[in-house]
């Protein structure tokens, strides 16, 4: 068993022992019993608050190197044509503290049918996919990290 206490960020040169593959609500938790994509044992030991990152690597206390990757997860996926309408929607999620992942007047949520309704009638388009879901951090973490 592999247990880890630090964070290397996204950059790192050496050999890689395993990957993780990890949801969004995982990657959110700082305390986490996992399985390497090599079937070796992982606990993650980190700083709660703080997100891990898509493309992040870790390093177990024996000094292996383990990748975080994202898992594809159900997301509901909303698009317009109108930065407006696209802004509007963008407030009342964030009214509702909702986790989004933003794009070029596209936005991605975790699948809520009572929001997806909102969104339909504020006149976005909505679809259900598969993707790897990658929210904002939030104006008060200290990540500053974007993905496109």
């Amino acid at each position: 068993m592999l247990e880890v206490y630090e964070r290397l960020g996204d950059h790192c040169h050496g050999v890689v022992y395993t990957t993780v593959v990890l949801s969004q609500e995982q990657r959110d938790r700082g305390r986490l019993k996992l399985t390497g994509e090599n079937g070796e044992e992982i606990r993650l030991f980190l700083e709660r608050g703080k997100p891990l990152l898509v493309g992040e690597y870790l390093k177990s206390s024996c000094g292996k190197l383990i990748k975080v990757e994202g898992a594809v997860e159900p997301v509901t996926h909303a698009e317009c044509d109108d930065w407006h309408t696209f802004a509007r929607a963008c407030y009342h999620l964030g009214n509702r503290h909702v986790k989004l992942q933003v794009g070029e007047r596209w936005l991605r949520m975790q699948p809520d049918h009572v929001l997806e309704e909102m969104l339909e009638l504020l006149g976005l388009t909505l679809s259900h996919q598969e993707a790897i879901f990658v929210p904002e951090s939030g104006a008060y973490s200290h990540g500053g990290h974007h993905h496109h």
